[in-house]
C-alpha cells in the first residue's frame, strides 16, 4: 500500500477578509475531492486572509497511480488563475516503511 500527500502554499487573488478567503478556498477543496477522489483540507495559515496551505492525501495500491494522481493535482493547482502557487511539497511512503 502506498500513502502520498502534497501540500500547497498558495497566495490568493482578490481576497480582503477571512470570509472572502473561505469563499475562495471552499470551492477549490470541493473540486479537488470531486475531480481526483482524494482527501483534502485547508491545513494552515488560517489567520492570514491572502495565504493558505492546502493538503491533499491519497492511499492506493500501487506507486504509479499515486504519482499520477498527485502530479495531476499539482498541475490543476498550478493552472488556477485565481491563486498563485508559491510552493508544493510532496511525499510518498510505502506502508512497509511506516
Amino acid at each position: 500500500m502506498w500513502i502520498g500527500w502534497i501540500e500547497f502554499d498558495l497566495l490568493l487573488g482578490d481576497v480582503r477578509s477571512l470570509k472572502d478567503k473561505r469563499s475562495a478556498v471552499r470551492p477549490v477543496l470541493a473540486e479537488l475531492k470531486r475531480r481526483f477522489d482524494v482527501s483534502v483540507t485547508e491545513s494552515g495559515l488560517h489567520d492570514q486572509h491572502r495565504r493558505t496551505l492546502i493538503g491533499v492525501g491519497l492511499v492506493t495500491a500501487d506507486r504509479a497511480h499515486l504519482v499520477e494522481v498527485l502530479d495531476a493535482v499539482e498541475r490543476f493547482m498550478a493552472a488556477r488563475p485565481d491563486m498563485e502557487l508559491l510552493s508544493a511539497r510532496q511525499r510518498e511512503l510505502r506502508s512497509d516503511d511506516a
